[in-house]
């Protein structure tokens, strides 16, 4: 009796997983970036779906409420969410014949931690399609009015992150060596052991922009010698980013070809 009822087990979670893939008139999951913070700089193609899904799981606080306010759709929030118990929730969506939105801050391709979701839905084989977003790192860069890139300053531009919780060591010392325009995302509550760490020099320009694109977007800029305490003085520990180099506040740079006399 016992292995009947471990086929019969067996037997209906396979027939489930085939339930969720046969509707194939709704087996997709769109993963949308939501962009920075400011509501209208979400895609005009993310906007359709979001404003057309049946269920919408939003990363938390990092996604403005704005954007939620005109959907009916149902929300969850993810934070403090298993991975599993996602996957579960928007599958069991698809299986109703909803129309899934999992909508993440910025772009997912940064530190969306998208990979893993996409193998466990893989599981009930449901397709993904990811919608890009405006990253905070440019919502950043509009905001101080710079280029991340600047010719005769710095032509490289390193994305990284701090040693933490879910990272046991960076390597932000060995890549602040190539002297390059660093964005740093997930660092403001470790920025004074950030600006101990980097080999900058001392006086190498650096801004740090909490909410890049909301309505309390604030600004500070500094260096590398004294950003920290700054920061710090500001009350700020999260959701800001970390922008170092020269294109933050440059002296001197040359003209782009594109714009040379012919």
């Amino acid at each position: 009796m016992t292995d009947n009822k471990n086929n019969n087990s067996n037997s209906n979670s396979n027939s489930n997983s085939r339930n969720y893939s046969n509707n194939r008139n709704n087996n997709k999951i769109y993963f949308i970036g939501a962009g920075p913070g400011d509501p209208e700089l979400i895609t005009v193609k993310g906007h359709r779906l979001l404003n057309s899904a049946d269920l919408i799981v939003y990363a938390g606080s990092l996604v403005n409420p704005e954007l939620l306010s005109n959907t009916d759709a149902q929300k969850i929030n993810s934070y403090g969410m298993r991975l599993e118990d996602i996957t579960s929730t928007m599958v069991e969506a698809l299986g109703r014949g909803e129309k899934v939105v999992r909508l993440h801050s910025g772009d997912p391709s940064l530190y969306g931690a998208i990979i893993e979701q996409i193998d466990e839905l893989a599981k009930y084989n449901v397709e993904v399609e990811i919608i890009p977003g405006v990253s905070s790192l440019f919502a950043t860069s509009a905001a101080l009015g710079i280029q991340l890139t600047l010719k005769g300053v710095s032509e490289t531009l390193i994305i990284s992150r701090p040693a933490g919780e879910t990272l046991k060591e960076d390597d932000l010392k060995e890549l602040s060596r190539h002297g390059a325009t660093m964005a740093v995302f997930l660092g403001t509550h470790t920025i004074d052991e950030i600006m101990k760490t980097v080999e900058y020099p001392p006086d190498t320009p650096v801004a740090v922009v909490y909410h890049a694109s909301w309505k309390d977007q604030k600004i500070i800029k500094g260096t590398v010698e004294d950003i920290a305490e700054k920061v710090i003085s500001a009350g700020l520990t999260q959701s800001a980013m970390i922008l170092i180099g020269g294109v933050v506040d440059p002296v001197q740079y040359r003209r782009s070809h594109l714009y040379s006399p012919q």
